[in-house]
């Protein structure tokens, strides 16, 4: 529920905007002070800000899990009561989200899928190692900034190029489903005892 309020907020805000800035370009022809700053780049400016609010919550939160518990998921608790036989790990959540933000991005930003993304959602099974992960997750999440920079109101409920979603569905889509690992691997972090950076006070 928290992460359809969060989309549902995040497309309101979004057209709000664009309204906003389609009834600018609708005045009289000549320009004034607040119409100085290209339309474009004010749009683009709006998606990337949100794409770059979910990248920092995403990346401290990958930081905080220490190397030694990427391999853990709940299955290895075995709660009573629960079912999490065959969920992804850690790591592999953090490499499923980058791995989706890649195949989510890359038709806004006009680039071509990288090589050995695998075919199971799952991201490359050669990265092991806690660097390797956040290194391949903070390229998935400058991929998405690109992204957002090509966006225009003119170009953004175009169908974007090898997909049958919008640029602007696709944009937003990518902060939506990394919103939705984020609030699994809360989850994660409290079941080995570790509070998420986000829930600290200022003195942890």
């Amino acid at each position: 529920m928290m992460t359809r309020q969060i989309s549902l907020a995040f497309i309101a805000g979004i057209l709000a905007t664009t309204l906003g800035l389609l009834m600018q370009t609708a005045k009289a022809s000549k320009p004034t002070a607040d119409q100085a700053q290209p339309v474009s780049s004010t749009l683009a400016s709006v998606v990337d800000g949100e794409i770059r609010r979910t990248e920092e919550q995403f990346l401290e939160l990958a930081e905080a899990m220490p190397e030694d518990k990427f391999n853990f998921s709940p299955e290895s608790l075995h709660l009573p009561g629960a079912s999490y036989q065959g969920v992804r790990t850690f790591a592999m959540q953090l490499k499923h989200v980058a791995t989706s933000n890649y195949s989510i991005w890359c038709p806004v930003a006009g680039e071509k899928l990288p090589e050995g993304l695998g075919n199971d959602g799952n991201g490359p099974a050669d990265l092991k190692t806690k660097s390797e992960i956040l290194k391949f997750l903070k390229a998935s999440f400058a991929l998405g900034h690109r992204a957002a920079a090509t966006l225009t109101v003119e170009n953004l409920l175009q169908t974007a190029p090898n997909s049958k979603s919008t640029r602007l569905r696709l944009a937003e889509f990518g902060v939506a489903h990394a919103y939705d690992h984020y609030g699994q691997l809360v989850e994660y972090l409290r079941m080995n005892g570790i509070v998420p950076p986000a829930s600290r006070t200022k003195s942890e």
